[in-house]
């Protein structure tokens, strides 16, 4: 649905977007990441037409967003970051008028506004002006006018800023929704949030790709050593010298549990799983397991490193 090639942003001698390429298929749901001012808004409104690229290619449905601006635009339902409302409306009146803009039809206006107030939660606050609603009220109203179109790709930009926890949640669900028939560009700074709702993530730091796959994927390609941990019933002595000679185990050591349960601590090589051969040299030797488990980093981490050090997948 989306096809960046070597796109290139240039503000004066300031180059906001490094030449990155990177596609979305249809369907998908992408975390698109990094710090304030790595270029990731910059991207996006390239994506939506909002500006042009200094160089490169944005093709969207196969439509060139540069030739064929209007069309692309047709295509693309966006709630930026500063949610743009006119704020002396009341909220029916609002939906009513961008549906008008968006060339919704006449006799399919009442039953979309009707489906998003029920999506959206904004039954209550129907006849209020926008200007007296809270933030988290804002940021609905800001998604039901991204997606009063039905476009078939949705971009947004921090869309639960400002919710509650259980707004939160519902935002949530309703993005997993979306994503089995539309695909979604989520950008946010909440790391909780893209692990809930996205199947990828695409990373940019100071204009410039620094990854971009299935979050288990990065976890693995750049966790560098794993750490494992396992509980043992009663296995006798020794058990982290033997532990230690296993391959792909670098170090092996009893962590004292005040509870009085065997729990030993293992340091796996960079790109080594030893867990298949700790449980059959527990086999052997008549070891009972009680747990293992492997600890992966979290985006949260995985994050800093890409965007505090010069790694790139």
């Amino acid at each position: 649905m989306i096809e960046i090639s070597n796109l290139t942003k240039m503000y004066g001698d300031q180059t906001a977007v490094n030449n990155i390429s990177f596609s979305v298929k249809k369907g998908e749901i992408v975390g698109f990441l990094g710090p304030n001012g790595a270029g990731k808004s910059t991207t996006m409104k390239i994506i939506t037409c909002y500006m042009p690229p200094t160089s490169g290619d944005v093709k969207v449905g196969g439509l060139d967003a540069r030739e064929q601006s209007l069309e692309v635009r047709r295509m693309i339902g966006y709630l930026p970051e500063a949610n743009p409302l006119y704020v002396e409306m009341n909220v029916i009146d609002f939906l009513f008028y961008i549906a008008d803009l968006r060339s919704v039809p006449k006799d399919r206006q009442n039953g979309r506004i009707r489906d998003l107030i029920e999506l959206c939660g904004l039954g209550d606050v129907l006849h209020k002006d926008i200007g007296q609603l809270s933030k988290g009220y804002r940021q609905r109203v800001g998604l039901a006018q991204a997606m009063i179109h039905e476009p078939a790709i949705l971009i947004l930009d921090e869309p639960t800023i400002g919710l509650d926890p259980n707004q939160v949640l519902d935002i949530r669900s309703l993005i997993k929704r979306l994503g089995q028939e539309k695909t979604v560009i989520l950008s946010t700074h909440i790391m909780t949030e893209v692990e809930a709702t996205c199947d990828r993530v695409i990373i940019i730091n100071k204009g410039s790709l620094v990854a971009d796959g299935p979050i288990s994927d990065l976890q693995h390609d750049f966790a560098g050593k794993a750490v494992i941990t396992i509980e043992l019933l009663n296995p006798g002595t020794g058990v982290d010298k033997i532990l230690a000679k296993i391959p792909g185990i670098e170090d092996a050591r009893e962590i004292y549990d005040p509870s009085g349960a065997k729990l030993y601590r293992l340091v796996a090589a960079p790109g080594k799983d030893p867990r298949p051969d700790i449980f059959d040299t527990a086999v052997t030797l008549k070891w009972t397991i009680i747990g293992m488990s492997r600890e992966t980093r979290s985006l949260e981490e995985l994050f800093h490193q890409l965007t505090t050090t010069n790694g790139k997948r």
